[in-house]
């Protein structure tokens, strides 16, 4: 009976990058992924010879001396991912419908300002006072500036800012409002709810720098299982895990669909929260924790429209596109069924194949589970591919996406004819390739009112499980390793790990 150190279950980018911090100190890791690719929402695919990336469309912080940068030298990932640099002067544009000026979103806070300031001359004061709040509250966030944590964050107050709240403040310009919380879609930013803080972390590393992945997103966790499987690691597909085993107070091994036994001394837990608890027995759990974990509120979930463009009919865009009907960016969650779609991320995606033309488009709107749950005891079938809910949904989604073209057609005239194919994702092919309830964008709700609600430990209630991924710490690739060594700490401990990353 083979046993490990360490049994991880998921092999998204936290699972992943726990897997490699641990090999790489010596332990024997075991990493078990339910579908066919390895990476979570970095796994890309391909329709009509055309590459698309599942979640990760693009990333911020990986300039020489920034956070992520610091993180992926020790991953040993910097001198060997494909990068390329989006625009400095509008990595993002803001635009709305009936107003044709578009507005930037600039790289480094200096060019930040100098962009925006000439769009809105009279509220340079106010985007001034805005990125100095941006980079107030990072500050105060240890393993997002990799350093040890020299005072207790949960106790401030920083987490009772609302973003919304706080953007009005600074600036009573309405236009100005929008285009600085634009790219929301980036975490599901709700008006009501979310924090200045998810805002602040989040705009934070995009506009230090922004990087497309050259050919999509799956080389990274391409690269770390090379290197988890170089350093002794095993990591293994199609492995779904059904139970986990405890005697005593600790768990002793997961259980796989097909009943065959993995043993450990510590497992970590790279899927939702709630997803874990169901796989432990219920006398395990105390029932206030459980249901507290599951009544926590899920960011909504997204249609997403994959676009495969004729040869040379579109330009390639080296800057995303986040266009809204309304002056209403923070209301965009709670959009009207009958007015959708009203708002859409545009990504294209940089291919080596081409360099001015765009091979394809992703684009990304809004969209409750609640439409398609009439579909929703349907689950596609490893290893399958594709599956056929019924041509019911099938009519569904081909509804939505000429829908969503007519949207976008409005600011590219014409562009229909140019699309060669195109294929639609729901909720539910969120839900059952990436592993969300659902079909969350971002794992569990933060809300500024109820702040602690919200932060769950790496920590628990078994003593040898613990907890990683999204809804650990934040979303997000900076986010997500950020978890990866914050539950890789209660091992190795966080002063001893910080100064091997930052030895990197």
């Amino acid at each position: 009976m083979e046993q490990f150190d360490v049994v991880i279950i998921g092999s998204g980018l936290g699972g992943l990058e726990c897997a490699y911090i641990l090999a790489k100190e010596g332990y024997k890791v075991c990493v078990l992924e339910k579908n066919r690719q390895f990476g979570g929402n970095l796994q890309i695919f391909v329709r009509d010879r055309a590459i698309f990336d599942t979640g990760i469309h693009y990333i911020g912080g990986l300039a020489e001396g920034q956070n992520l940068n610091r993180y992926f030298k020790y991953f040993g990932l910097m001198d060997r991912l494909k990068l390329k640099r989006m625009d400095m002067d509008g990595f993002d544009v803001i635009s709305f419908s009936g107003h044709e000026k578009e507005y930037r979103h600039a790289q480094g806070y200096e060019n930040f300002i100098e962009v925006l300031s000439k769009d809105f001359p009279k509220e340079r004061k106010a985007i001034v006072e805005y990125c100095n709040k941006i980079r107030e509250i990072t500050q105060q966030f240890p393993l997002y500036n990799l350093r040890v944590g020299d005072k207790d964050i949960l106790n401030t107050k920083i987490f009772e800012i609302n973003a919304r709240d706080y953007i009005n403040s600074v600036t009573s310009d309405v236009m100005l409002q929008n285009v600085l919380a634009g790219s929301n879609p980036l975490y599901a930013g709700n008006g009501d709810k979310t924090p200045l803080y998810v805002h602040a972390l989040v705009v934070n590393t995009y506009i230090e720098s922004s990087w497309k992945c050259v050919d999509g997103g799956s080389q990274i966790a391409t690269l770390l299982v090379k290197d988890i499987k170089g350093m002794g690691g095993v990591v293994r597909n199609y492995a779904r895990v059904s139970k986990i085993r405890c005697e005593g107070e600790k768990a002793q091994y997961v259980e796989l669909d097909n009943g065959e036994k993995i043993f450990a001394k510590t497992f970590i837990s790279n899927i939702p929260p709630a997803d874990t608890l169901d796989l432990l027995e219920n006398s395990k759990i105390r029932p206030a924790y459980r249901h507290r974990i599951s009544e926590l509120n899920n960011t909504i979930s997204v249609f997403t429209l994959n676009i495969v463009m004729k040869e040379n009919a579109f330009p390639y865009l080296n800057h995303n596109i986040y266009h809204y009907a309304k002056k209403d960016v923070w209301n965009e969650i709670n959009y009207r069924e009958n007015e959708w779609p009203s708002s859409y991320a545009l990504f294209t995606p940089y291919s080596s194949k081409t360099e001015n033309f765009a091979e394809s488009i992703a684009l990304m709107s809004y969209m409750k589970f609640d439409e398609v749950k009439k579909w929703a005891d349907t689950k596609h079938t490893i290893p399958r591919e594709l599956t056929d809910r019924g041509s019911e949904y099938n009519e569904f989604k081909l509804r939505k996406s000429d829908q969503l073209i007519g949207f976008i057609e409005e600011k590219f005239p014409g562009i229909r004819g140019k699309i060669k194919s195109h294929y639609a994702s729901t909720p539910l092919t969120f839900r059952d390739y990436i592993g969300v309830r659902d079909g969350s964008l971002y794992g569990i709700e933060k809300d500024a009112a109820e702040p602690m609600k919200s932060f769950i430990s790496p920590k628990l209630k078994v003593d040898n499980i613990l907890l990683t991924g999204q809804n650990l710490n934040m979303h997000g690739v900076l986010g997500v390793t950020v978890g990866a060594v914050l539950t890789c700490s209660q091992l190795l401990g966080t002063e001893y790990l910080l100064n091997k990353i930052n030895a990197a």
